[in-house]
């Protein structure tokens, strides 16, 4: 009994989630605008979905936004890291909690502060003051990503190379980026998931004839969303779901290997 409630309650959650989306992959391959009416399975919203230069130009800013915030912010994240052991402690865990403050803090404050910060010292807002203002709010969930892989072992290891003759670069190839590496790439993957989803902070930053994917979507739904949006939302929704597929699989083969290793 107590098996099928719990079957029947996951059951009910993964309608919950999915079945929206399920209902909008359908959507966007019907003939009609309407969302009530079925008139037949069509390719025609896929079509101008690629045909837009709106919406293209939107998948190209909101991508290349996140890429790029991505790739700085970790670099940026990751030098603090490596900064932080050489601090007191003191220091350092003010600093900690200082990072922490923006992704405790409410979006619309960090958007409107910083909205306030280009209106002051007079820079037009557009592509670039995204990109700043995406790279300033990922920095710090790199920083919480890489801070727990740091540990003294790192430290005795990279002194230890050096002590065996290696050069400080090829100690901190082989032995610090090797030991980093599992924190900076959840970092960048989420500084990149954040930003492709940021909603907020890209309104009030952006300026007059740049969109992303979230406020063209937002500008849509004032004059009645299209079902392109309807096909742009499944190919992402197809996208990461190839992604996590593909990330499963090498994941366990790598766990095989190591057991038929072991």
């Amino acid at each position: 009994m107590k098996n099928a409630i719990g079957r029947i309650y996951i059951l009910i959650i993964m309608l919950f989630l999915y079945l929206p989306i399920l209902t909008l992959i359908v959507l966007s391959f019907n003939d009609a605008k309407s969302m009530s009416v079925w008139t037949g399975f069509s390719l025609h919203w896929y079509e101008e979905l690629f045909q837009s230069r709106l919406m293209m130009g939107a998948i190209v800013n909101t991508f290349s936004i996140a890429i790029i915030a991505a790739l700085i912010a970790t670099i940026v994240g990751t030098m603090a890291v490596l900064g932080m052991p050489a601090l007191r402690a003191r220091t350092e865990n003010v600093l900690m909690g200082i990072n922490n403050i923006p992704m405790l803090n409410a979006d619309i404050v960090t958007g409107i502060a910083l909205m306030l910060f280009f209106l002051m010292i007079g820079a037009p807002r557009g592509y670039m003051t995204i990109l700043f203002s995406h790279t300033v709010f990922c920095v710090p969930y790199v920083i919480l990503s890489v801070r727990p892989r740091v540990n003294k072992n790192t430290n005795k290891l990279y002194e230890a190379a050096l002590d065996l003759g290696a050069s400080e670069g090829y100690a901190f190839r082989k032995i610090v980026l090797p030991e980093l590496w599992p924190g900076i790439s959840s970092g960048f993957l989420l500084s990149f998931t954040m930003s492709v989803d940021d909603f907020i902070i890209t309104y009030f930053t952006r300026g007059a004839g740049i969109n992303t994917i979230s406020t063209l979507i937002y500008s849509e739904v004032k004059i009645g969303i299209r079902p392109s949006l309807f096909a742009l939302s499944s190919i992402i929704f197809a996208v990461a779901l190839l992604v996590l597929l593909v990330v499963n699989i090498r994941q366990d083969r790598a766990e095989r290997h190591k057991e038929a290793a072991a």
